[in-house]
């Protein structure tokens, strides 16, 4: 493609004829990364074991703001089965807290009250043998999940007004659960931003700190749980976006293995990367949804794995090996970032594990082929409502689709030719006969607000890929990762590692975040007094 020769985009969209100047440098450079993928694409050795990470720093086990008081969602259900409480009481006070606090942190989009408690109360009558594995206890969902006859507008203008005429078949089986759905919360624009941003609505705010983002795209997720409004929401990740709020915000995130869960009746960005999964207060909180929702779906055929089964939950990790890939993942992380995740490390020793030093995969040539997947695949998805060049889409939004329009067939073609042998060289370089992988999950501390959205776009471009650093090339190799928090920087703000397995391996990720929790507070800390 010669520079002066701008195409026209999917559907018949043209893009901005200053486009191609903006994207050229970016299309060059990702295709030249695509010409060396061939041979640097194939598996390398399995290194051997190395000594165990070293590391001083020690955890801090202080007690903050409501910390063992709140409880995780396991513990919610624990109470609504034994009649200490109702589900009606319980939806009450979702409904109240996220009235009470929502105005300050914009983090709900609808609250759908009026369906709740009449299903609250229906939970409520039937005999407690009868009750599902909820058993009446609130949630909500980020804006693109369908719930037929209820909005679902994406967080964009392009699908305001937008009612649903089907129901996901998440929210069935969560429904079918008697988990109680108290409604709509907010995202960014079209699920495009790691940070939150929505240049249309007010931007959601961090529990901890309201001048900070919460992460996203899956904001209003990570407000509502971390703001106390419900004990679990539902996210969509497809580079991160169930990760980095949850790391942002102090909570527990799982971005399950690609087709793990069904995707019926959820917007969808990009075919090939997304994926649903819950933000809850724990590890045992988000295997319980899993096993929920896990499973084939006849209205999803991609869904290719087994329904998950909740693993032993013993915190006993003494034949569990744990890979820390020095360089890439590392490499950027702040002191703040390495302290904590240093005395991580040191806990899951404790627990029995044992931390083996591996290397860091070209990064560089994973980071490329998600590129050209996402970019092509959402700018696919996106043609129809982009006809119009002047429809309105953030620039911030429309930056990261555009690339997509000038990416040839071949580059997407080839991008996922080799994405079986790069995910073997991953788990070969990173992994090798280890159980899991644990990095960062945000290598820096939580940007604040300005910093994602004024001044330099080449700054804020910066702040953006320092926060996807580390999770966007995890959906590309369709690998499960779990997010954690293990730690507060000098501002109170949180810090969390993730977890990464293999694919279908979401117990032994559950099963060692679940341990390193059992032995720490951080994921039960609240930002609120009382």
């Amino acid at each position: 493609m010669l520079d002066d020769d701008i195409p026209a985009g999917a559907n018949g969209f043209h893009p901005d004829p200053d486009a191609w100047g903006r994207y050229g440098g970016l299309v060059h450079s990702t295709i030249d990364a695509l010409a060396r993928a061939e041979t640097a694409a194939s598996p390398t050795d399995v290194p051997q074991p190395a000594s165990s990470a070293s590391a001083t720093a020690q955890p801090s086990n202080g007690v903050g703001y409501g910390a063992r008081g709140w409880g995780d969602l396991c513990d919610q259900v624990a109470a609504l089965k034994s009649g200490s409480t109702t589900a009606e009481a319980e939806v009450e006070a979702a409904l109240a807290t996220a009235e009470a606090r929502d105005g300050s942190l914009f983090g709900v989009v609808a609250l759908e009250a009026e369906r709740a408690l009449l299903e609250a109360r229906a939970i409520d009558g039937k005999p407690a043998k009868e009750r599902g594995a909820l058993a009446g206890a609130p949630y909500a969902r980020k804006d693109l999940f369908f719930r037929k006859g209820f909005g679902a507008e994406c967080g964009a203008p392009l699908f305001a007004g937008q009612i649903a005429d089907e129901t996901a078949t998440i929210l069935e089986r969560l429904d079918g659960a008697d988990g109680v759905d108290i409604g709509r919360l907010a995202m960014a624009e079209l699920a495009m931003s790691p940070t939150g941003f929505n240049v249309h609505t007010k931007h959601p705010r961090n529990p901890w700190n309201s001048a900070h983002v919460t992460g996203g795209s899956s904001s209003g997720s990570a407000v509502a749980v971390a703001g106390g409004y419900v004990r679990m929401a539902l996210g969509t990740d497809t580079g991160g976006s169930i990760r980095h709020p949850a790391a942002m915000s102090g909570i527990t995130g799982l971005k399950p293995t690609s087709n793990r869960i069904s995707r019926a009746g959820v917007w969808p960005l990009s075919w090939s990367l997304d994926c649903v999964g819950p933000l809850a207060r724990s590890a045992r909180d988000c295997a319980l949804i899993l096993d929920i929702v896990s499973g084939p779906d006849p209205r999803d055929t991609t869904v290719s794995a087994p329904r998950f089964r909740m693993p032993d939950l013993s915190g006993d990790l003494s034949r569990v090996r744990i890979a820390v890939p020095s360089g890439y993942y590392f490499d950027t992380a702040t002191p703040a970032i390495s302290s904590a995740l240093d005395a991580a490390m040191e806990e899951l020793k404790i627990a029995g594990a044992t931390i083996v030093q591996t290397e860091s995969p070209d990064m560089a040539l994973v980071n490329a082929m998600a590129h050209i997947v996402l970019a092509v695949e959402a700018s696919a998805q996106l043609g129809e409502a982009f006809r119009d060049p002047n429809c309105n889409v953030g620039r911030q939004v429309r930056d990261r689709l555009e690339p997509g329009l000038f990416y040839s067939a071949t580059a997407y073609a080839t991008a996922l030719r080799l994405r079986p042998a790069i995910r073997s060289a991953w788990l070969s370089g990173a992994m090798a006969d280890c159980d899991a992988v644990l990095i960062p999950a945000v290598p820096r501390e939580v940007p604040t607000i300005a910093e994602t959205t004024e001044g330099d776009p080449a700054e804020i471009g910066k702040v953006i890929g320092a926060v996807t650093h580390a999770t966007r090339g995890i959906n590309y190799l369709g690998l499960p990762s779990l997010a954690l928090p293990c730690g507060q920087d000098a501002s109170g703000l949180p810090i969390a590692f993730q977890l990464v397995g293999r694919a279908d391996d979401e117990a032994t990720l559950i099963r060692v975040g679940d341990a390193y929790q059992q032995a720490t507070d951080w994921h039960l800390r609240t930002p609120w007094k009382g």
